[in-house]
């Protein structure tokens, strides 16, 4: 299918979309098969960590724009934390139809100038923009244990910059790998009372089925992994390689890893959407 945007694929009644960040091409390939599996729409993301890993973003996003022509189920290409406002520019040029600025570790003036340009740019293009908003200052970011993203801040927030999605800290962590973390669903629910557009939760690998369920269920609309199908992906090819020492061909154990991811991001993306 052709790229989808976010403004067509996030629901605006219960329920989320599921965005899972890759950075190879068989995780790639998981997050899409599992997406048909579920037959469910879904959010492909490259991170600016993927990007730097690879030395640049033109290869990967061509493989995932390659895949998604090819998918059976909609799928928007999404430019995850992006901290540089040129790698914002390389994946609009790139074809991406969605972007997230990350200006969360900066004074709030400044974050909210930056991102109303960047938002500016992107919106001439036809570029769906998430920005993050945490506590004023951003200190530690907006996804450091303890912060909380204020109702009336994230209102100003939206207001001042225009953008079209706000990532906001309710209680989750980046990289945590147990499923511990405690969303606030009354901070989620007065934010999605008082924010215009949609909510999107970082850090999620940090929570169980049922507190991502209850959050999809009280306002959020976008719900990001990146951790816990890395942990998937690893624990299934460290089972092959465990079991069989002698294997050098990473075919065999990738494809098990790509397998393991698949499975999972279809259990995921029907857990967010609701339906049983």
């Amino acid at each position: 299918m052709p790229l989808t945007s976010p403004y067509e694929l996030l629901p605006t009644g219960k329920g989320a979309v599921g965005a899972f960040n890759i950075a190879l091409i068989e995780q790639l390939e998981a997050v899409l098969a599992g997406a048909e599996q579920a037959r469910l729409p879904v959010i492909v993301q490259i991170s600016e960590n993927a990007v730097a890993h690879h030395g640049a973003l033109a290869p990967l996003a061509a493989a995932a724009r390659t895949a998604i022509a090819s998918a059976a189920v909609p799928a928007v290409l999404h430019l995850d934390h992006a901290v540089r406002p040129e790698l914002v520019d390389d994946a609009v040029a790139l074809g991406f139809t969605s972007v997230m600025y990350d200006g969360a570790h900066l004074p709030w003036h400044e974050n909210v100038a930056r991102t109303r340009e960047i938002a500016r740019r992107c919106r001439r293009q036809g570029v769906f923009v998430e920005a993050e908003l945490g506590e004023i200052g951003g200190k530690n970011g907006a996804h450091a244990p303890g912060v909380r993203t204020d109702p009336h801040e994230a209102a100003r927030f939206v207001a001042e910059t225009g953008v079209d999605a706000l990532a906001v800290a309710v209680g989750t962590s980046h990289h945590m790998t147990e499923r511990s973390a405690r969303i606030d669903l009354g901070l989620v629910d007065a934010l999605r009372a008082a924010v215009p557009v949609p909510l999107v939760l970082h850090g999620s690998s940090g929570a169980d089925d049922a507190m991502l369920a209850a959050a999809a269920a009280a306002g959020i609309r976008k719900i990001n992994i990146s951790t816990h199908l890395n942990a998937v992906f690893t624990g299934a090819v460290r089972t092959v390689l465990d079991t069989g020492p002698g294997i050098v061909d990473p075919r065999r154990y990738v494809s098990r890893g790509r397998q393991a991811m698949a499975a999972e991001v279809a259990r995921l993306l029907t857990l967010f959407s609701g339906r049983r």
